[in-house]
């Protein structure tokens, strides 16, 4: 099994990273530039870039902003927000990005998985999925437009149909969880393991060490956080030196 990853995320809006809970109460949290650099240099395993607010806005994600993170970081760059067409992600690939996250533009139109992964490959397409507890069969729904909007789609229906479809890896943002520090959703990453053969990405509610030692027992593919990382809580090194006590693979 590979090595089990550990990745800071940078959700910009203005140009900034800013941090709230359940996508709410937005705080200034730094330059995305010079916290990419930061985490680099604790040895994050990958960096990811969001633009939260470029699809509410209908826009791309800043260019400007991923071409100076991608000319800091000498890891994997993951760079989301406003991506609806495969030249979008040709954009983002230029700039530096090594992949591309995309969610609400595939909810609304299934179909640009497969064509992005068909002209750039999978390895490139992260499918992020922004899922709150539902009325639905698995008890998760899929939401878009960071979370404001109800889709209706049961999370695990469409785990499966984006792995279908040619995503790489998928991103699942737990967005009850989001920014309360009181741990991942453990159940929910459990159940799209058993959805999926794709590597996941666990997203949302990090905010103690034992909370990455649980989720990486064998839940998850890779850690995701933010504001633990922001706040200084914890450095990228305490976390990988953690999952190795309990005999966890990271990269050192």
């Amino acid at each position: 099994m590979p090595a089990l990853r550990i990745i800071p995320c940078l959700d910009v809006k203005d140009g900034r990273v800013v941090k709230g809970v359940n996508f709410k109460s937005i705080r200034d949290s730094g330059d995305p530039v010079d916290l990419a650099s930061t985490y680099y240099s604790q040895g994050a395993d990958e960096i990811t870039l969001l633009d939260i607010t470029a699809t509410l806005e209908g826009r791309l994600a800043i260019l400007e902003t991923i071409e100076q993170c991608a000319e800091q970081v000498f890891v994997p760059l993951t760079v989301g927000g406003g991506v609806r067409s495969t030249g979008d992600v040709e954009d983002f690939l230029a700039r530096g990005a090594d992949k591309v996250s995309i969610g609400s533009a595939a909810v609304e139109d299934p179909s640009l998985i497969s064509r992005v992964a068909d002209q750039f490959g999978s390895q490139v397409l992260v499918a992020s999925l922004d899922v709150r507890k539902g009325n639905t069969p698995s008890g998760y729904e899929i939401t878009k437009y960071g979370g404001t909007q109800a889709t209706g789609v049961d999370a695990l229906e469409w785990t499966e149909r984006v792995t279908g479809l040619g995503a790489g890896e998928l991103l699942i943002n737990a967005m009850d969880a989001d920014g309360t520090k009181m741990g991942f959703d453990l159940h929910l990453m459990k159940l799209v393991r058993e959805a999926t053969d794709l590597p996941i990405i666990a997203s949302g509610g990090a905010g103690k060490l034992q909370h990455f030692v649980e989720a990486g027992d064998g839940v998850s593919d890779a850690l995701l956080a933010a504001s633990v990382f922001h706040e200084g809580t914890l450095t990228v090194g305490e976390i990988k030196s953690a999952l190795s006590e309990i005999g966890a693979e990271v990269r050192q």
